[in-house]
């Protein structure tokens, strides 16, 4: 089971000089990619427990386009281990004028991720 989500990095995401985005963003877009998939397979929101791993693998600026994506690897009583990543799909060209923007052929990995989420046996509906 995968669930994607794709969102546009505005200036208020940047945390950096440069229009840098802070890489918490990119936890908190995996955050809501887990609580879909929980909501799919469980019908509750459940809770995020722990990272496992987590690796930044290129820079994310204002205006980037991000595609994050999760999927359930492993399903156990009320846990359930999770796999993501998130990729720059489109990015601004404000060398060329301030609203061009081009699609990438092909998307730049910008983080990886593995953690485990919980549903408390109470609270799984499905």
């Amino acid at each position: 089971m995968k669930a994607l989500i794709r969102v546009r990095m505005s200036l208020s995401d940047a945390h950096y000089g440069g229009n840098l985005v802070d890489g918490a963003k990119i936890l908190e877009l995996f955050g809501d990619v887990a609580t879909e998939l929980l909501i799919i397979n469980d019908g509750d929101e459940g809770l995020f427990k722990a990272y496992d791993n987590i690796e930044f693998l290129a820079p994310v600026y204002a205006g980037d386009f991000i595609e994050a994506e999760g999927e359930i690897v492993k399903v156990g009583n009320s846990s359930r281990a999770m796999r993501f990543e998130a990729r720059k799909v489109i990015v601004p060209r404000s060398d060329v004028n301030e609203s061009a923007a081009d699609v990438l052929d092909k998307p730049i990995v910008v983080c990886r991720a593995s953690g485990t989420c919980v549903v408390p046996k109470d609270k799984q509906r499905k």
